[in-house]
């Protein structure tokens, strides 16, 4: 399968670095897989970490390019700024059957429909709401090992404090990763009488969205905050390297437990 291109000229050294990453992360074996209730049941188990942690880089990079606070100001390069808050828009407050939700808890209910447990993940949001730091909240409920390593590999990230690098891993390692994984995935759950209508329309609608506008938008963003800069053009591809290995290996330990 082809990973999904990246298109805009100033990405071609970038993609010639990250594209095996992306072509090993479309090919994983574990989608075939998951045409089983149980085995998705696992899989959603440690998936929706990253649900979430897309959420805190998205955020993270919001609050980097835009003003977030009181008083406000014309923070940065307005461009840019819609460029994310068009993005948050929909990833935060969509508009999904009539219904405004964010993917996040949307992505909960898929997993009470196939009495998957969001146990965990309800206990972290519910500690971090609280101000546990994140080291303990993740220990506090008891997030599984492949998932916690992940989420502290998108913390590494975002600790940088850097636009550009904060950019790569999530137009690289989210967006542009995301429609290969997702309709690789859609195709394992294509089988009769499984009650999994809120995961195929989680998943349909970010084919939707980061297959078209959303990756669009992130790959503009990412130019934007590099530019002619070949040394934040290499730290991007780094970044997105390191990003997309870390799924890679996510995947390989959840596949692991079936």
């Amino acid at each position: 399968m082809r990973a999904n291109a990246i298109s805009l000229p100033r990405f071609r050294p970038l993609h010639e670095v990250v594209r095996p990453q992306l072509l090993a992360l479309a090919n994983h074996s574990l989608y075939e897989k998951l045409s089983d209730l149980g085995r998705l049941r696992i899989f959603l188990e440690h998936h929706v970490f990253c649900v979430w942690d897309f959420m805190s880089l998205l955020k993270a990079l919001q609050n980097a390019l835009t003003c977030t606070q009181v008083p406000w100001i014309p923070l940065g390069d307005p461009t840019l700024r819609r460029f994310i808050n068009e993005i948050v828009l929909e990833e935060e407050s969509d508009i999904i059957d009539g219904h405004v939700i964010s993917h996040f808890e949307l992505y909960l209910e898929a997993m009470d429909e196939i009495g998957a447990d969001a146990g965990p993940a309800r206990q972290l949001v519910g500690a971090l709401g609280q101000g546990v730091p994140l080291p303990i909240a993740l220990k506090l409920a008891q997030v599984p090992v492949a998932a916690h390593t992940f989420v502290r590999t998108t913390w590494s990230f975002i600790d940088m404090h850097s636009p550009h690098t904060l950019a790569a891993a999530f137009t690289v390692g989210r967006e542009q990763a995301i429609p290969a994984m997702f309709s690789q995935v859609v195709k394992g759950l294509c089988w009769a009488g499984t009650p999994a209508d809120k995961v195929l329309l989680y998943l349909e609608r970010h084919l939707e969205l980061d297959g078209g506008s959303h990756s669009v938008l992130a790959e503009k963003l990412l130019a934007g905050l590099c530019q002619d800069d070949r040394d934040k053009w290499l730290e991007a591809a780094q970044v997105a390297e390191l990003a997309l290995r870390a799924r890679y290996g996510l995947w390989s330990q959840v596949e692991a437990l079936f």
